[in-house]
């Protein structure tokens, strides 16, 4: 299945894909959350598609997509995940996966805007696959990792790199600011998935080719980083675990590019959809 949540921010109404057409699914009751996971919610949503196939009703043209799974109790990111990515940031290849957190406020739909946070220089892109998780997950095996995947969804790691890497502390910083987690269009349950170590993925800004890699260059695969990340969490149903991003960042060009209101990213995963996000400046709002 492929799973969408639609309509207004914050107001999201959930929704499958059935032969390229978005369906309203709002009937099923709930959201697509920790509780939706936690209770064999992806069973029941396929039962309930199936019992109501030719009378779902197809959603509103033109209606906004949200990010396809509500807010989860983590987003958690691996660094550093691809060897071409490492030499271009003139960082050492990690021995283990690094992991860092993108705060949950920073989520949003694969088609809103990028906000430059206030006093920003250095915004950047990265490309991502993304991993939702299906059950409560603490100190897994590997060769049992698999069995905790909900799906995988297109992820924009959006980050500021000044205030990642000069101002002191973690790289959470430069990583959790407003809008800098556009995710999806969808969530693609993990049998739409033939080989998630063979997925083409891919960027532009304007046009212009930024990224382009496959995840059979990860350092840390799949089922490692979830096997690896639950020894030191436990991992919730929901949860979202973005694995890295390849070359082609705008770090590492020479000298760098960075992000400047009116850019437009695009960004894609091989059986995973396109995002397209407009970049504008921060500005203050009324509270």
């Amino acid at each position: 299945m492929k799973l969408i949540r639609w309509g207004t921010t914050g107001q999201e109404k959930t929704g499958v894909i059935i032969n390229d057409i978005q369906y309203d699914t709002s009937a099923f009751g709930g959201d697509y959350d920790e509780k939706f996971f936690e209770n064999n919610g992806l069973e029941r949503l396929a039962e309930f598609v199936k019992a109501n196939e030719g009378s779902l009703l197809p959603v509103p043209e033109g209606a906004r997509l949200g990010s396809p799974v509500a807010r989860p109790s983590k987003l958690i990111c691996i660094g550093l995940n691809y060897a071409d990515h490492a030499r271009e940031t003139n960082a050492a290849m990690p021995p283990e996966p690094v992991i860092f957190m993108k705060s949950t406020t920073s989520l949003t739909g694969p088609f809103d805007e990028i906000v430059i946070p206030k006093n920003s220089v250095k915004t950047d892109w990265e490309v991502e696959l993304a991993i939702v998780i299906s059950k409560k997950a603490s100190y897994i095996e590997e060769a049992d990792a698999l069995d905790y995947v909900a799906g995988y969804v297109l992820h924009n790691d959006v980050s500021e790199r000044e205030f990642q890497l000069e101002r002191n502390g973690t790289w959470d910083k430069g990583k959790g600011c407003d809008t800098f987690a556009p995710l999806g269009p969808f969530l693609a349950t993990k049998e739409e998935i033939k080989d998630v170590n063979q997925l083409r993925l891919w960027l532009t800004v304007n046009g212009e080719k930024m990224q382009d890699g496959n995840t059979s260059n990860f350092i840390f695969n799949v089922p490692f980083v979830i096997s690896y990340i639950s020894q030191f969490m436990t991992l919730l149903p929901g949860d979202v675990v973005s694995t890295g991003t390849p070359a082609g960042v705008g770090l590492g060009f020479n000298p760098p590019v960075y992000l400047k209101a009116g850019d437009v990213v695009e960004l894609g995963i091989d059986g995973l959809g396109v995002s397209r996000q407009q970049v504008v400046d921060y500005v203050k709002k009324d509270v």
